[in-house]
């Protein structure tokens, strides 16, 4: 039980350095992660180079730090004010329209791209300064996008599901046809929830409708700021390069081919193709003189130090929990349990939602999707019913604290503290989407 005790160490050992202690979460992190190295005993020197350098070539850190500075070259060439006029133009005269519109986008987003963080961090590049300046908090605008990122593994069609049905037990069993059907309203569920939270949040918070004199005229906002809407194809590229009639004749190409294909990265073009485009647009705006130039990639260098040191450190523990058999010490704790179909249902939940939390839904489903089927099935659960149910409970990897790629790249888009999302997350997303995976593997919600 090494990675269990050790998951409860750096959970503690966060809490405690960063609540009790009031120290910041950079601080909290390492500490944490140099805690679980420990339990390596005289692999532990080992497991902390090992850490790091999993950590250090982690796509998705890269990633983040590309949408902080993305973020903040938009702005900073006045582009993403000219965006907001024509997006308020159009919804500004609805409470909370920025939330809905990342909601909803997120929806299609996940359906094409089946990726967490790739949906973040393209409806955040879009939807997140817009939000802030409607009223939302920084804070609450980084638990929003999120917390919709996981509808890339909630919705089909995507990786984890094909993760499970390429177990045999479970292909054997259910059809590749009845799972996208099965989870497409596994997943509608998910959005609705997600579109009455943000009903809710509005309320809360008392966002109002933009007033009317601070809404300028469809026609207008084009006249002045159409070309802000070229940033749009540097996340349109990408998604119609790597989804679609054009990504299967790439893929079907002999000079190109699948394998070249699947090397092509959302999370790291999006960004990239976003600042050039930028800067072709914005020029006008940009420093000019190699000084000025200096002083404003110098005044960006404090948005990367929060986000960079968490990161790091964070993925860098999942991986020394991972290698200190966090999944197998989990699944075991599950499969020795003999309880009623209910309390199964559960457990598989928090079983599932405890290593999503340091791992990736993928990762999370090769390593327990399979132990969590047969408990499930076993307890009584129709076979096609407990996949849905699982898929369900592995999306909460993008709302789950701390190691969540999407909860660093909202919160580089949004300028947000990431550890103020934490406790959000939890209660708005986490324990709400492990409710109704576990409605769903109790048949309440029919799939």
């Amino acid at each position: 039980m090494t990675g269990f005790i050790a998951l409860v160490v750096f959970i503690g050992v966060i809490i405690i350095w960063n609540v009790i202690v009031k120290r910041n979460m950079g601080e909290a992190m390492f500490l944490g992660f140099f805690a679980t190295v420990l339990f390596g005993g005289t692999d532990a020197p080992k497991l902390f180079w090992d850490g790091l350098v999993f950590a250090s070539t982690y796509e998705v850190l890269y990633a983040a730090v590309a949408f902080v500075f993305m973020a903040f070259l938009v702005d900073q060439l006045n582009l993403i004010q000219a965006l907001l006029r024509i997006f308020n133009s159009l919804i500004g005269k609805l409470p909370g329209g920025a939330a809905y519109m990342s909601t909803v986008g997120s929806a299609v987003l996940g359906a094409l791209s089946g990726s967490n963080s790739a949906n973040t961090a393209t409806t955040g590049s879009i939807t997140a300064q817009w939000m802030i300046r409607s009223g939302w908090s920084r804070e609450t605008t980084a638990t929003i996008l999120a917390g919709n990122g996981g509808l890339g593994a909630a919705l089909p069609p995507n990786s984890s599901m094909f993760i499970m049905l390429g177990f045999a037990p479970i292909g054997a069993v259910v059809a590749e046809g009845d799972l996208y059907i099965a989870l497409l309203i596994g997943g509608a569920y998910q959005v609705l929830y997600r579109i009455i939270l943000v009903f809710l949040l509005v309320k809360k918070n008392g966002i109002k409708a933009l007033p009317s004199e601070d809404i300028v005229g469809f026609r207008e906002a084009i006249k002045q700021g159409w070309k802000s809407i070229f940033i749009f194809f540097g996340a349109l590229i990408p998604i119609i390069v790597t989804v679609g009639p054009l990504a299967d004749a790439l893929a079907n190409n002999p000079n190109i081919g699948p394998v070249a294909m699947d090397q092509i990265s959302l999370i790291t073009w999006i960004p990239i193709l976003i600042m050039i485009i930028s800067l072709i647009i914005g020029w006008n705006k940009t420093p000019g003189s190699l000084a000025n130039w200096s002083r404003m990639l110098s005044s960006a260098i404090p948005q990367f130090t929060t986000i960079g040191a968490l990161m790091l450190f964070a993925v860098a523990a999942s991986e020394v929990l991972s290698q200190l058999g966090l999944a197998n010490d989990l699944s075991q704790i599950t499969s020795s349990l003999d309880i009623p179909k209910w309390l199964m249902v559960l457990m598989v939940g928090i079983l599932v939602t405890l290593v999503a939390g340091p791992l990736s839904s993928t990762a999370t489903l090769t390593a327990v999707g399979l132990v969590s089927f047969s408990a499930l099935t076993a307890a009584g659960v129709d076979p096609l019913v407990a996949v849905v149910a699982i898929l369900a409970f592995s999306s909460t990897e993008g709302a789950s604290p701390p190691a969540s790629g999407s909860i660093f790249i909202a919160s580089g888009l949004a300028g947000a503290r990431p550890e103020k999302t934490f406790i959000p997350l939890i209660l708005y997303y986490m324990l709400p989407i492990v409710t109704i995976g576990w409605l769903i593997g109790m048949e309440i919600l029919p799939v």
